[in-house]
């Protein structure tokens, strides 16, 4: 999807992005900082993966920090979800009266596991919108901003 944005696309947003100096400030911020911003929203499970890399191959962020910054900014939700996945196979196999062989130890550390996947990606997220919304604010030039 980025590929086709970027070679079939991009001459066509690059167009709109100069009438509008709101959207080039922020094709600016993209190619300037673009892995952090991948890395960042690539964290946001509310954004479907395939529109963000229409999106990204329309922006002037380079494909290699693009492809690194998205495959760092998965893996905690991958792994979140692996570990949710496992945890629920755990649940429905003890539930099932099946025999997980599981010692209290082992499921100590499957909730600490649990626990700590869950804040650090929260952490995460919530520094991500943080950093987004200071790129939004420093990168919207004079001439955008209401006043003098």
């Amino acid at each position: 999807a980025f590929l086709v944005a970027r070679y079939l696309a991009r001459d066509w947003a690059a167009e709109k992005v100069q009438r509008h100096p709101k959207f080039r400030a922020i094709d600016r911020a993209v190619g300037q900082e673009g892995w952090k911003i991948v890395g960042l929203l690539r964290l946001n499970p509310a954004i479907p993966f395939n529109l963000s890399n229409y999106i990204y191959g329309l922006t002037s962020v380079s494909f290699w920090p693009y492809v690194l910054a998205s495959w760092i900014g998965m893996l905690p939700g991958t792994v979140m979800y692996v570990y949710l996945g496992v945890a629920g196979r755990a649940g429905i196999q003890t539930a099932a009266g099946d025999q997980v062989g599981r010692t209290p130890a082992e499921y100590g550390f499957l909730a600490l596991g649990l626990l700590a996947t869950v804040a650090v990606t929260a952490l995460v997220t919530l520094g991500a919108r943080k950093a987004l919304k200071q790129v939004e604010n420093d990168e919207v030039p004079p001439s955008v901003s209401a006043g003098p």
